[in-house]
């Protein structure tokens, strides 16, 4: 018996080692809000990749794991434009029922998750295979859909800012199986992989809040003292909009809008890192999958910064388009032993 489970893993090892990729490289897809393209950058080379035109008012971009797709949301025409990320062409688009917003997908790729704002004021899920909704969710207007670190292929979590929670979907069972409740206007968040913390921004505060799911307690982290807003994409009420978790779910970088900068916070030791200067009104965070790198959009001087995660500190700072808003780190393979 233990020869033959050794034997299948090796087989199992084998058959992986002959589809997987043979070499994959980290590219930044980074929606330009108030354009009509999504820049791509090379994030190991530091320099634009090339741009692809999508449609105006990109909002969202989502991928799954294999990174074979990307998922852009156009608010204008209220579609999902589909990217093969090899080519970075525009493959196909998927029509929606009212204006969508941040999209979530899951890891096996089989289920894309679009909030749509009013007077949709819903959740949908697509079957890609299809491009179909094949079921909606009531949320009371929503905004972002993630799933939890590291990707699920069953679990997404979207929020409703009307109710002041976050919502649950649980794709297997095609039902909402739990509303996590927020002091506030819930913004961008985070969920660890196990699903026990999630980390949010609140329309207001200058900061974040940390809600214990399982407990049911929150506590507010306040960022240092920030100047007036004026940006010319994000509103007074948001001074943080971007919030991502490292890899190792140490440390959550926060973004200061006004500030124009990125501050660290330690969860173990519960520290601030001082002010990481990036461009103008910095918006969105995304992580790279070997945790080396996180790609910041400065939505008022139009680029993006790359940031060494290790150091905390900026390395590059790279012109895109106009008001660049989510982004997103893809490790793109760029080809595979067998077709």
């Amino acid at each position: 018996m233990r020869r033959f489970i050794r034997n299948s893993i090796l087989a199992a090892a084998a058959l992986f080692a002959l589809w997987a990729p043979a070499s994959a490289r980290t590219l930044l897809y980074v929606g330009n809000s108030q354009g009509d393209d999504v820049s791509v950058i090379d994030v190991a080379a530091k320099k634009l990749l090339t741009t692809i035109k999508v449609g105006a008012m990109v909002h969202g971009v989502c991928a799954p794991a294999d990174g074979r797709r990307a998922y852009a949301t156009i608010e204008s025409n209220h579609t999902v434009q589909v990217i093969d990320t090899l080519t970075n062409s525009v493959t196909g688009s998927i029509a929606l029922p009212g204006r969508p917003n941040e999209c979530a997908v899951t890891s096996n790729g089989k289920y894309l998750v679009v909030p749509l704002l009013a007077p949709a004021n819903s959740a949908v899920v697509i079957d890609t295979a299809s491009g179909q909704v094949i079921k909606t969710f009531e949320v009371r207007h929503p905004h972002n859909c993630f799933t939890p670190e590291g990707g699920s292929n069953t679990i997404v979590y979207c929020e409703a800012r009307d109710n002041f929670y976050i919502s649950r979907i649980d794709l297997a069972k095609m039902e909402i199986t739990n509303n996590v409740k927020v002091a506030g206007d819930p913004r961008p968040f985070a969920i660890t992989a196990d699903e026990k913390t999630l980390y949010t921004a609140l329309s207001g505060l200058h900061g974040f809040a940390t809600i214990d799911i399982a407990n049911q307690t929150m506590s507010q982290t306040v960022l240092p003292p920030m100047p007036w807003m004026n940006c010319k994409v994000e509103p007074p009420n948001t001074p943080v909009h971007g919030i991502a978790l490292t890899r190792d779910g140490k440390k959550l970088w926060v973004t200061s809008v006004a500030d124009a900068g990125i501050y660290v916070y330690d969860i173990a030791g519960k520290r601030l890192s001082p002010r990481i200067t990036v461009g103008a009104c910095p918006n969105w965070i995304s992580m790279s999958a070997d945790g080396r790198y996180a790609g910041v959009s400065n939505a008022d001087s139009n680029d993006t910064s790359i940031l060494d995660v290790k150091s905390e500190k900026e390395i590059a700072r790279i012109k895109v388009g106009t008001a660049p808003k989510r982004l997103l780190m893809i490790e793109v393979p760029q080809s595979t032993a067998a077709k």
